[in-house]
């Protein structure tokens, strides 16, 4: 490993909270990883020294109407009360796309998150996203309810996903404003492949309030794993998505400096080096990737095996512009 490669024991700060430059996303858990398969990954990812565990209360059977009880909140919940680590994870989770705890209202925010506690079983949510952002409500009123949430010891820090430039700016004055808990998390769509969603006033404004960004999508569906090739078949519920960048120009200059760079790197895994690009990104902290095994695991653990040389992070940074 080189000397100075980035390693899961090197802690990252989301407001008061510390965390893994490596974020494990729960999305698949209870859906295309059953919960036995979801433990294990879960396992394996504290082992290597991981902490930062992502979910939703819409992740798996709940984005599709329909709650099995194998939800990504209630996986992760039976797990840390088999392990008893608690107290050893931080656990990210999101509000307002549940289909029964739809929007930002005050009302919906605070009762979707005593649902969402009650699944992971536990007193407090780490960190807690608003999902999409609700126009119909005043930035005002959702401020005012996450902050009842933070003086209540319910949720620790607050962060948002999917806000524009102006809605975040607003939402960032009205903390300072009314001292109410201010957002020190921001989720965006950002990899190699889809740089314009994020990098612009979003970033800007991330970087001027000091915001940790943890980029959702880092390996754009997996398209930056290296697995979609041109003339490949691949099937599986995130295929179409990851293909439709073999059909852009971006796309290819992706995969060749993908490509290139895990050659100078012994056959390093693309996926090492896409996440590896986003940490030498200002105000990232912590990406955001998933896995359904162990075996998928041990490539996002990768990225702690890479130190990318200026050059490196020059040719990937203008293949993907």
């Amino acid at each position: 490993m080189p000397d100075n490669a980035i390693t899961m024991n090197q802690r990252r700060s989301v407001g008061r909270l510390s965390v893994s430059p490596l974020c494990l996303g729960g999305n698949v858990f209870g859906w295309t990883a059953d919960e036995a398969n979801s433990h294990a990954v879960l396992d394996a990812f504290t082992e290597a020294g991981g902490n930062f565990i992502d979910t939703a209360d819409v992740y798996s059977g709940t984005r599709h109407g329909v709650s099995d009880g194998n939800d990504s909140e209630t996986v992760i919940g039976n797990w840390t009360a088999a392990r008893g680590n608690r107290d050893a994870v931080v656990i990210a989770t999101k509000v307002g796309a549940h289909p029964e705890r739809k929007g930002l209202s005050a009302v919906n925010i605070k009762a979707a998150a005593e649902d969402s506690l009650r699944r992971l079983r536990t007193d407090h949510i780490d960190l807690y996203y608003t999902h999409f952002d609700d126009e119909s409500v005043e930035v005002s009123e959702i401020l005012t309810a996450l902050d009842d949430l933070v003086r209540a010891g319910k949720v620790l820090e607050i962060g948002a996903s999917n806000l524009s430039p102006q809605r975040l700016a607003a939402s960032l004055a009205f903390s300072a404003e009314s001292g109410t808990a201010r957002y020190s998390a921001l989720q965006p769509h950002y990899n190699l492949v889809s740089r314009d969603t994020y990098e612009g006033p979003l970033a800007q404004l991330a970087e001027q309030h000091g915001l940790a960004v943890m980029p959702y999508f880092a390996l754009a569906s997996g398209f930056l794993t290296g697995k979609y090739r041109p003339g490949s078949s691949q099937e599986g519920p995130r295929a179409a998505r990851a293909t439709q960048h073999l059909e852009t120009e971006r796309g290819r200059r992706v995969l060749a400096a993908l490509d290139q760079v895990s050659q100078a790197h012994g056959g390093l895994a693309p996926a090492s080096i896409a996440l590896a690009w986003l940490l030498t990104r200002p105000t990232v902290a912590s990406p955001i990737a998933s896995a359904r095994t162990t075996g998928q695991l041990e490539a996002l653990l990768g990225m702690g095996e890479v130190e990318l040389t200026p050059d490196e992070v020059t040719l990937l940074t203008e293949a993907s512009a």
